[in-house]
């Protein structure tokens, strides 16, 4: 059924469509966006929110930002409403509206000047804070404020709600590193500010325009209000965020207005540029991690470690620690959270406490006088502790630390953690009590919660779980709201210490009482008409749009609860996206979503595929489709006409959403790192295959589909197989494959004679009564080697030197019978194709591992499947364990003799699929080689760009070498001097070939030279 594009709305429908136009028509040289695609995407952050925009734009520079603000400043256009939008990962709603996104994050992310004297950078707004800090590491700075969201998100956004994290008991939060803004005010006009003296302040006043009006109000507040500003903003280290009174004079004297612009979630200008002051990275660090029985020990023990004068103090409680246990992060920080003997489950909360500084020496002294404390004290009970020494280490606990918050979104069942009353902030001595408190009233609930934060600042984040789909769960946002909000009253706290206000602004008049009239003034002064974010924090006296509210603010769960149970259950990978962006990731060198990199479009991140497949499971239900039933496909006369009426142009959501589909690599980089485990390849194929039953397939699919069927027989016939590479090799059949079925630089099949293979390495074919006759001993030295039809066929000699090798190391080699893997049928979403083919294969591999002989494949994209799209497959029983070459090879090198060979060093790029899916495998490589006596390095890598097909589709290059270039293409063009670069991915050689011209080895053909 053709599922129509949300309406824009009637009521709002001219004003918008008529400033869009004017928009474009001022010389905006960004993108406009009212695609009901992008709307979906941009309807969600981390919250529990959904607010449909009316349209997304994204500026490419200052000057589009401007001309935004002009036109909002005319009378005509005094209806439309705005917002700012950085990484989009609020837990408040506070970048949510149902006005126009103004995404500064596409395009306005350049850092524009370092100066390491100064001590001072001046970045876009659209800078990820991790990105700043990459280009401030040579110089020995860093951008202080820390935040678990550090590689997503972006410096305005961090100004927007004046984020701080850990550490800032140390660093303070965002604004005490604002040295100046360029803010774009209603009207067009440019407030430039920084501190400023009296005089400076008196002639700013002075000017007749908006600067000098909001200036001038500004000061009229701070003067006379300075009581009520005294009695009302509390002595808290996350003391209020936005509009903050408090700080519009320093200890000096001067007048900054920038601590009213920081935290202002937008509501007052559109921020474009920042200048800020940046700090010498310390020179050592060591972390100590301390292990309690109880959570509360944990709590009660922070006042007396804060005595010792650490960096930070972060915490997290057992329901963090069991999900990180659980999860790809765990490998790299087991051996600093051993389970203690005794203690059942192992401990129920941790304290990580950072020293640092730039006197190793000093450094050192502080953590054994800290950790005698440890050792003599026993005001509470602790289990025990460990140290991290050094950057490097401290790094990967951290890493653990700051998924948290993606983590308790993993939680099992129906109701999972939700972010209301996650940011409370109480002085830190009364925390202890005060969590007590917070838990009881939860108990109260019936709830289930988990718990971390930073409890040196006194800052907590609990997140209470309740199934949003329920409508009697949701209900409970308010009464846990109200009951926390008196709660932090009563421990001279606040509802809102870190993460801003958002929707949660309805408290801000009662928090504020008297003094809420002067926040209303100085919202009017920068914003009459209401048209910045509103909503959130203050609306002028006398506007027509009053504060939001947290239970009349439209709820994902409202729009969740109309998709079918089992629908939902089916589709568990997609659904339970909370929105944390961790795919929105900026780093190169990490594989998470080349597809997001590369476009920093976000209907091409797994979030935005997770919401677009989301809304299309409510829409097909709401159109009357019956998605729990077996697919039915329309007849062919029908598909013609279908796909006639897509290329004239048809309106239809399901065209957006196959679009952003189309552009998923299918590497399962987001299965394996998303914290939610968010699954893109697997909805994604369930999406295609319903697609396509309404819409013609291209014949390129088919092509694709068929590759590990036909190839076979086409590469059994030796002139079969000149002919094929001499056809591809051809102009003609190039033009003809590129221009009509959209298949670019096809691989030509190998040269190499595969009997003579068998010869060299002894191989012979594997078959379960040939195996069984073997002795125990025979089968204990032999290995049998699953074929793919990439190393087999197009890459023979990678598959005859796994074989060789392993004849040299003394094993005999048998070769199981070649079947087809099935994971380009998966890719293309040939699901019924798939399903057949995995359940043949795992049969026969089935049979032939009951002999208790090893399988090895050789492929790491091919093997996993075994382990993940077949187990998966209804029917398979039980799916044998296929090794993969470096999970096999240690333990067979390990018997051996070593013989330092020195001289050998190589680089190993590994493919994403297995460093994301298989980590510690991935990970072995680097053993292997050092008892083979050879010297390995892993340098981060992210995404070659090929993965499997992809880069083969013409509709796909432009992205497929841009993805090589951002991070792949350093390492591959590095000086030789750094050591043989290896790959093991089929695709990743194939697109090394394809761009530099150069063939990459197989770390086993390495291996083979270097034994032989």
């Amino acid at each position: 059924m053709t599922i129509a594009r949300l309406p824009i709305g009637e009521t709002h429908e001219r004003p918008i469509r008529q400033f869009l136009h004017e928009l474009k028509a001022s010389g905006f040289e960004g993108e406009v966006d009212t695609s009901h695609a992008t709307r979906t995407v941009l309807a969600t952050d981390n919250s529990i929110y959904q607010r449909y925009p009316r349209a997304a734009v994204f500026p490419r520079h200052a000057r589009d930002v401007q001309r935004i603000a002009s036109l909002l400043g005319r009378e005509a256009f005094r209806g439309v409403v705005v917002t700012a939008r950085g990484g989009g990962t609020g837990t408040n709603g506070q970048s949510l509206t149902e006005g126009i996104v103004v995404d500064m994050s596409r395009h306005m992310n350049r850092i524009l000047d370092i100066d390491p004297v100064a001590r001072t950078a001046r970045v876009e707004a659209g800078v990820v804070k991790d990105q700043l800090n990459a280009a401030l590491k040579p110089h020995g700075l860093f951008f202080a404020p820390e935040l678990s969201t550090s590689n997503r998100a972006t410096i305005g956004g961090m100004i927007s709600t004046d984020a701080s994290g850990q550490g800032s008991c140390t660093y303070g939060k965002t604004r005490d590193h604002v040295l100046a803004l360029e803010t774009m005010l209603l009207g067009g006009e440019c407030l430039s500010s920084a501190p400023v003296d009296s005089a400076a302040l008196t002639s700013l006043c002075a000017r007749n325009d908006k600067v000098g009006e909001v200036l001038r109000t500004a000061r009229e507040i701070s003067e006379r209000e300075a009581d009520l500003i005294r009695e009302r903003f509390p002595n808290l280290n996350r003391c209020l965020t936005g509009y903050d009174l408090a700080h519009l004079r320093e200890r000096d004297g001067r007048f900054d207005i920038n601590s009213v612009l920081c935290g202002s979630e937008g509501t007052l200008g559109l921020i474009v540029e920042a200048t800020l002051n940046v700090l010498p990275v310390p020179k050592h660090a060591a972390l100590v991690n301390i292990r309690y029985e109880g959570f509360m020990d944990a709590l009660r023990d922070a006042q007396a470690l804060m005595a010792h004068r650490p960096l930070s103090i972060e915490t997290v409680d057992s329901t963090v620690l069991r999900l990180a246990r659980e999860d790809i992060v765990w490998q790299s920080v087991a051996a600093y959270f051993a389970d203690d003997e005794g203690v059942e489950g192992g401990a129920s909360g941790i304290n990580m406490v950072e020293f640092s500084g730039d006197d190793a020496s000093e450094v050192r002294a502080r953590v054994a006088a800290f950790t005698e404390h440890l050792r003599s004290d026993a005001s509470v009970k602790r289990l025990g502790h460990t140290i991290a020494d050094g950057e490097a280490a401290i790094n990967r606990v951290y890493a653990m630390r700051k998924r948290a918050v993606g983590l308790l979104g993993n939680v099992r069942g129906a109701s999972r953690p939700q972010p209301f009353v996650e940011d409370t902030a109480v002085p830190p001595e009364n925390l202890a009590d005060y969590i007590a408190e917070f838990r009881a009233l939860l108990d109260g609930f019936g709830l289930r919660y988990g718990m971390f934060g930073h409890v040196d600042a006194g800052v907590l984040h609990v997140r209470p779980a309740l199934d949003m789909r329920n409508p009697a769960e949701a209900a409970l946002v308010r009464p846990i709201s109200d009951a926390v909000t008196a709660l932090t009253i009563k421990y001279g706290g606040l509802l809102w210490g870190e993460h801003g206000k958002g929707v949660r602004s309805e408290y801000v008049p009662a928090y504020f009482g008297p003094l809420y009239p002067a926040l209303q003034r100085l919202k009017a002064a920068f914003d009459p008409h209401n048209q910045l974010n509103p909503g959130k924090i203050a609306t002028p006296a006398g506007a027509s749009a009053p504060l939001l509210k947290i239970d009349a603010t439209p709820l994902r769960g409202e729009w969740d609860r109309r998709i079918d149970e089992r629908v939902w259950q089916a589709n568990a990978d997609a659904v339970h996206c909370n929105g944390n962006g961790a795919c929105y990731n900026f780093d190169p060198d990490d594989a998470m979503c080349p597809s997001w990199k590369a476009t920093r479009e976000r209907v091409h991140s797994p979030k935005g595929r997770a919401s677009l497949m989301r809304e299309w499971l409510r829409m097909q239900q709401d159109a009357g489709t019956d998605l729990t039933a077996a697919p039915a496909v329309a007849a062919w006369p029908v598909r013609v006409v279908n796909s006639v009426r897509k290329h004239r142009g048809e309106e239809d959501f399901s065209h957006e959403v196959y679009d952003a589909m189309a552009g998923c690599l299918a590497c399962k980089s987001c299965a394996g790192q998303c914290p939610v485990k968010v699954s893109v390849p697997e909805f994604r194929a369930r999406f295609l295959a319903l697609y396509h039953t309404r819409y013609l397939r291209p014949l390129r699919d088919y092509l694709i589909g068929a590759l590990e069927f036909t190839v076979p027989r086409v590469a059994a016939v030796p002139t079969a197989r000149s002919l094929y590479n001499a056809l591809m090799r051809s102009r003609p059949v190039k033009s003809m494959l590129g221009r009509g079925l959209g298949i670019v630089d096809n691989p030509l099949l190998s040269t190499v004679s595969w009997r003579e293979v068998l010869r060299k390495s002894g191989a012979e074919l594997a078959t379960a009564e040939r195996l069984a006759a073997l002795s125990e001993a025979g089968r204990g030295r032999s290995v049998i080697v699953v074929q793919d039809a990439f190393t087999r066929y197009f890459e023979t000699p990678v598959l005859a030197a796994f074989m060789e090798l392993a004849a040299r190391l003394g094993f005999k080699v048998f070769v199981a019978p070649y079947l087809p893997n099935g994971k380009p049928l998966h890719v293309q979403g040939f699901l019924p194709q798939f399903r057949r083919a995995a359940s043949r294969n795992a049969a026969q591999l089935a049979a032939l591992a009951r002999t208790g002989v090893p399988l090895v494949g050789v492929d790491p994209a091919m093997t996993l499947v075994y382990r993940q799209e077949y187990r998966k497959v209804e029917g398979i029983a039980a799916m044998p364990e296929v090794r993969l070459p470096q999970e096999w090879l240690l333990d067979v090198l390990r018997e051996r003799e070593t013989h330092k060979r020195g001289a050998a060093t190589f680089r190993l790029l590994a493919h994403c699929t297995e460093r994301t899916n298989a980590g510690a495998a991935a990970g072995l490589w680097k053993d292997v080689f050092e008892a083979a006596g050879l010297v390995l390095t892993t340098p981060a890598s992210g995404c070659c760009g090929m993965s499997g097909t992809y880069g083969h589709e013409a509709r796909n290059r432009g992205t497929s070498e841009t993805i090589f270039e951002q991070s792949w293409a350093r390492h591959v063009d590095a000086q030789p001097g750094d050591g043989e670069l290896l790959a093991t991915g089929y695709s990743c050689r194939c697109q090394v070939k394809r761009l530099r011209g150069r063939q990459l080895r197989h770390p086993v053909q390495a291996l083979l030279d270097a034994l032989g």
